[in-house]
């Protein structure tokens, strides 16, 4: 698989980025989600994954021709935005070495694998019913 960097959200100790590959997917690395209220709210099959990142590292996605405004809606099981504001995505946990090979991967995060035509259509206005979907605050 071959990525291209569209770019990242750098704090100190904070590296999301986001990726372009050549089988029309994007690559998200984000924080890996340990909590447990958000992940019973989920249902992840095996074989994917979910990160955490910041609403803003999505602004990346004008330098692969999309708009790079806010989502018009969130999709289960694709993203969800969190009560302090930032996405929890879901894709397919990236286990390919070559890819993997291309990042710098600190321990407490992790890389899914997201359908371009499912990113694209979160861009969309939502037709019908609104589609949003907020997590939970933990009780």
């Amino acid at each position: 698989m071959k990525l291209r960097f569209l770019g990242k959200n750098s704090n100190v100790g904070d590296c999301p980025t986001l990726y372009a590959t050549d089988r029309d997917t994007y690559l998200v690395q984000g924080w890996k989600v340990f909590a447990n209220d958000l992940l019973m709210q989920l249902d992840v099959p095996e074989g994917q994954s979910v990160v955490e990142v910041p609403t803003e590292l999505f602004e990346h996605l004008a330098k692969d021709g999309l708009p790079a405004g806010e989502f018009r809606r969130l999709e289960d099981p694709l993203m969800i935005l969190t009560p302090t504001g930032t996405y929890v995505v879901q894709g397919a946990e990236v286990v390919d070495p070559e890819a993997l090979g291309q990042m710098e991967i600190p321990d407490y995060e992790t890389v899914v694998e997201v359908p371009k035509t499912a990113i694209t259509a979160l861009l969309e206005e939502p037709r019908g019913t609104d589609h949003r979907r907020r997590a939970q605050p933990a009780h």
